[in-house]
């Protein structure tokens, strides 16, 4: 078949594009603003992709159209699909028939930590012998791509709770029929789309409600709103938590009599700029110590959650221990660009304010001792709130020094609903931590180049491709460090 996919370069677009490749079909699309990692993976995939939406794109009447959750009405492309009654579904369904249905799926799904997690429960597997199919939101180091088919019965998703096109707006979760389902944490976010709070736990709950009750739920104790929705699982519940923080519960708020603490635990932590160490316990007994490269609690949640699941999935411990000793990460999460002038450049996708709060502590904890200097794109829906600016200050005052990048879409808000930049230094300022607004990635690419200096960290934190940023950062600092000498 032929699929044409409008929205081509978006995540989970570009992944689905290459999973379709995999199996046989005949993959085009479209898409505009197009950037890395994925311009460069459907590039390495030899898949044809138009750099602007156009009705021309459909001149070979594809077979299915499936239409991103970006796209909207007025969009030139689609406004031809449906004049001329062409065949169209959204990503999600698409997903669903062609490689999910039959198959033992492990959907990993929550407010933060999807992408990681979702890696790694893949790799855990492939450490196991059990070569699952994945799609995932983003590129896993270790395998260098971020989905891949195979002709195993395990297939692992990353289950976001997005809307799934303009004609569906449930979330993209909802489709992926869940046999193994991790939820990390439930936090309220996407005030785009989520009316309040409440709806955003509903739709957590409803996913929970679609697991079988011979699949597993793996879900975050130390989630407070996640732990009151376990009593809904009509699956066995194999919770995860660092050590005695989540808080006691009755046995019998709990399905199938869970017990009153995380089933998982993590204990005696000890991070290092080269590896986090902790010790695992599993109901009572104690399975042994573990080693990754990942930095940061919530990074230990993310492991916890992926040796659960896979460990419902039939992974041994063995294997399971090997596999995360082995996991290098996924790109953009907490990645190290570059060091030049003897400044480490870090990339990470955070953008909710809990996000950027726990990037920022992972990076104090993983770079220990060094100066930390945190750039902030407010670049998505809920960056760019003004409800949420008091928890950005929160957050960015964990850093030595904060600088902010202008709005990336202004117009979208008004003074009532919009972040307001100025007044976030004013407030970081006011208690007494070092912080700039710098509206554009030129400003900002020169005051870092003019104030580092040799064992400083810069943590750029952004949703998207924030300019280029990261490479003019590093070309700068290097450009300082042969004019030095």
């Amino acid at each position: 078949m032929h699929y044409h996919l409008i929205g081509i370069a978006g995540t989970a677009m570009a992944s689905l594009a290459g999973l379709l490749r995999a199996k046989g079909h005949r993959v085009t699309g479209s898409d505009q603003g197009v950037y890395p990692p994925m311009s460069l993976m459907l590039d390495d995939l030899g898949i044809e992709y138009a750099a602007r939406y156009h009705p021309d794109n459909l001149a070979a009447a594809p077979d299915v159209v499936v239409v991103g959750n970006a796209i909207s009405r007025g969009n030139p492309e689609l406004e031809e699909v449906l004049d001329r009654r062409l065949r169209h579904a959204s990503a999600a369904a698409v997903i669903k028939g062609e490689f999910l249905e039959g198959r033992h799926v492990l959907a990993v799904a929550g407010t933060h930590g999807k992408t990681t997690t979702a890696s790694l429960v893949a790799w855990l597997l492939e450490a196991a012998g059990l070569a699952p199919s994945f799609l995932i939101g983003g590129i896993a180091e270790n395998f260098g791509i971020s989905f891949r088919l195979t002709d195993s019965e395990f297939f692992v998703i990353e289950a976001d709770e997005y809307d799934t096109a303009y004609f569906d707006k449930g979330p993209k979760m909802w489709h992926y029929l869940p046999w193994t389902a991790v939820v990390t944490n439930v936090e309220f976010d996407h005030a785009d789309i989520f009316r309040d709070d409440i709806s955003y736990r509903f739709a957590f709950e409803r996913f929970i409600n679609l697991v079988p009750r011979a699949g597993t739920l793996v879900a975050g104790w130390d989630s407070p709103v996640l732990r009151g929705m376990l009593g809904i699982s009509r699956a066995p519940v194999q919770s995860f938590g660092i050590g005695d923080s989540g808080r006691e519960m009755a046995p019998e708020a709990m399905a199938g009599g869970e017990p009153s603490h995380p089933r998982w635990r993590a204990e005696r932590i000890r991070y290092g700029e080269a590896c986090t160490r902790f010790a695992v316990r599993r109901d009572g007994e104690v399975l042994g110590e573990v080693e990754m490269q990942l930095a940061g609690d919530f990074n230990v949640l993310n492991a916890l959650a992926a040796m659960a699941a896979a460990a419902a999935a039939g992974a041994q411990w063995d294997a399971i221990r090997e596999g995360l000793h082995t996991f290098r990460g996924v790109r953009r999460r907490m990645e190290v660009r570059g060091e030049a002038g003897g400044v480490t450049v870090v990339d990470d996708f955070a953008h909710h304010p809990t996000a950027v709060a726990a990037t920022v502590e992972a990076a104090r904890q993983r770079f220990a001792g060094r100066r930390l200097i945190a750039v902030f794109e407010p670049r998505s829906y809920t960056a760019q709130r003004r409800e949420f600016q008091e928890a950005y200050r929160a957050a960015l005052a964990l850093a030595d020094h904060a600088i902010v990048a202008g709005l990336f879409r202004p117009e979208r808000y008004d003074d009532a609903t919009r972040l307001d930049p100025r007044q976030l230094i004013a407030s970081l300022r006011a208690r007494g931590v070092d912080a700039d607004y710098e509206p554009n990635v030129g400003g900002i690419v020169r005051r870092i180049v003019r104030g580092t200096r040799a064992g400083d960290v810069v943590l750029i934190m952004s949703n998207g491709g924030f300019g280029g940023i990261h490479e003019q950062l590093l070309a700068g600092l290097d450009t300082r460090r042969g004019a030095r000498g």
